[in-house]
């Protein structure tokens, strides 16, 4: 059966990815994941010109999945607190339900990597970081949070703890769940 190159990009993706979500696997080489997909080196090369490239892909992935929920959550949630809080819970169930890419959000996969990928994650952080500093300024303005509240060290402390859940998710081999004690943890994050 012939897979369309759509497809098959994508299936290489999904592969990688399923890889990843062994902490204690073996390291994702293109010969693996050849092997792995029951084609050759050279198929794979065929859809993404580099390692580095089907990495890029990864990172395309999550920025789009997160960034749609993020920018569905400003146009309907009027609440800038209430935006702040369910970015933060939509970062940690991202975590919760993509193991394999959580390895990649905390710089984990990338070691060895080209290090422009982990400029890519660190862009993503700071975009990330933007919008939450956004919604906790929306919550000022509505009277939620003081007018000179320091919003960009709220929004850093913020996307540290997300950092920290993930860091600590991929660590435990997945099994501290990332959501765990998370209404407790807001009520002290919001401050």
């Amino acid at each position: 059966m012939t897979v369309k190159p759509g497809e098959r990009k994508l299936q290489i993706l999904q592969t990688i990815a399923e890889l990843l979500e062994h902490p204690a696997g073996e390291k994702v080489t293109t010969a693996l994941l050849a092997k792995k997909l029951d084609v050759s080196e050279a198929a794979l090369y065929r859809h993404f010109a580099s390692k580095a490239q089907m990495y890029e892909g990864l990172i395309e992935f999550i920025e789009n999945g997160i960034f749609t929920v993020i920018n569905q959550i400003a146009a309907e949630e009027d609440s800038g607190l209430r935006q702040a809080e369910l970015v933060m819970a939509t970062l940690l169930r991202f975590a919760q339900k993509n193991r394999g890419l959580t390895r990649v959000l905390i710089g984990d996969a990338l070691v060895h990597e080209n290090p422009r990928l982990q400029i890519r994650i660190n862009q993503l952080l700071e975009r990330i970081g933007a919008s939450i500093k956004q919604s906790l300024k929306i919550g000022a303005t509505q009277g939620s949070l003081p007018a000179e509240h320091d919003f960009s060290a709220h929004a850093d402390a913020l996307v540290c703890y997300a950092i920290g859940r993930w860091h600590r998710f991929v660590k435990s081999g997945f099994k501290d769940d990332p959501l765990a004690l998370w209404p407790q943890q807001w009520l002290l994050l919001k401050q």
